[in-house]
């Protein structure tokens, strides 16, 4: 068979952007499937087969329609094996090159429908790995919120749009994903700002409550909503969207105990109850706009979004006491991300790592209870 034995991830993410027929299978254990996975794949779960030389356990697989074949692992080693297979039984197959690992950065893109405001929101979608960043733009000038994907990606599309990166904003230091932040501000020039604290130990601009950031028409209000962090901030837009970072997501909340001791845990449990009974108090129909999603992101230009009355009708426990709120989420806090301590480091100093790195970004997204 004629045709390549690997495919590289950021071709497979054009063919699924294109809506390209191709069947990606995963034969990871079913368990890791459902931590994370690419969208519109199947689970076949013959890794342990594959590794002990058991490749009959596909005897039976035939790929819908004939349609090209794309197997995917860990790291793009063992579907090597899934692949020749497959190619031996005349099935056009190819594996994932760097596998799950690899495709972490992958992307897709959604326009957030915006009724006032005049500005044009662009939801940048790290599906690999669930990160959701932000590209506003209003007027000749654009502002990125918690960059997470390539730099030249938000040049890019700035560019198509007329617009030039005056502001990049990142609503907390990161956990979970190195902030692409400091490297953007270097290729544009613009200022790149986090919240008032004392934890980077890097020169930038601060932002606390009650800023404004003004950009072409339109206007970005800065507001403290502690909780995940202590020093996280959300970023209004035209009093119309609420850009809340790891604050409130459009079902669930951001959790209180990464890089904290169960002591500070408990505060930012509490804080986080009263930032969420803060922005309650704003319209209902306040568009929510979070910095992660917990599902693969389908590649459907669908913008993941809320009101402000549907997340808090998705979040029931918001109604209750604090005490009942804070012994709820610290009953519900997920696995903690494998490196977070090194991304946590790494995002306070604004140093960019040597090598690759989605080895410390690995894992699904758990920034959420």
């Amino acid at each position: 068979m004629a045709t390549q034995s690997e495919i590289d991830p950021g071709t497979l993410r054009a063919w699924l952007d294109e809506g390209k027929d191709v069947d990606v299978i995963d034969i990871r254990p079913e368990a890791d499937y459902q931590s994370w996975h690419i969208p519109g794949s199947k689970n076949i779960d013959v890794y342990n087969s594959i590794k002990f030389g058991q490749a009959g356990a596909l005897a039976d697989y035939q790929p819908l329609n004939r349609n090209p074949v794309v197997a995917v692992c860990y790291v793009g080693q063992t579907s090597k094996a899934v692949v020749s297979y497959l190619r031996s039984r005349d099935i056009e197959a190819m594996s994932l090159t760097g596998g799950m690992q690899w495709w972490s950065l992958a992307w897709n893109l959604a326009e957030v429908p915006l009724m006032k405001s005049t500005a044009k929101v662009i939801q940048i979608r790290r599906t690999g790995k669930g990160c959701l960043s932000y590209l506003v733009g209003s007027g000749n000038q654009a502002v990125v919120i918690d960059p997470s994907v390539d730099p030249e990606l938000y040049v890019e599309l700035a560019g198509q749009n007329g617009w030039q990166i005056t502001s990049i904003i990142d609503t907390h230091v990161h956990a979970d994903h190195l902030s692409r932040g400091r490297l953007l501000a270097v290729q544009t020039g613009a200022k790149h700002y986090l919240p008032e604290q004392e934890r980077t130990k890097f020169e930038h601009p601060s932002l606390k409550k009650g800023d404004v950031i003004e950009f072409g028409d339109s206007l970005l209000k800065v507001m403290h909503t502690p909780g995940h962090t202590f020093e996280a901030i959300s970023l209004l837009l035209d009093d119309e969207a609420l850009f809340t970072g790891d604050t409130l997501f459009t079902n669930s909340v951001g959790r209180p105990d990464l890089k904290a001791s169960p002591q500070e845990s408990e505060q930012r449990a509490r804080a986080l109850y009263n930032s969420l009974q803060q922005l309650s108090e704003l319209p209902q129909d306040t568009l929510i706009l979070a910095c992660h999603t917990s599902q693969p992101i389908p590649f459907d230009r669908q913008a993941i979004v809320a009101t402000l009355g549907e997340a808090v009708e998705n979040v029931e426990i918001l109604k209750s006491s604090e005490d009942d709120f804070v012994t709820w989420v610290l009953g519900r806090i997920p696995p903690t991300p494998p490196n977070h301590l090194y991304v946590v480091q790494f995002n306070e100093m604004g140093v960019w790592p040597e090598g690759d790195p989605t080895q410390l970004e690995a894992g699904g997204n758990n920034c959420a209870v």
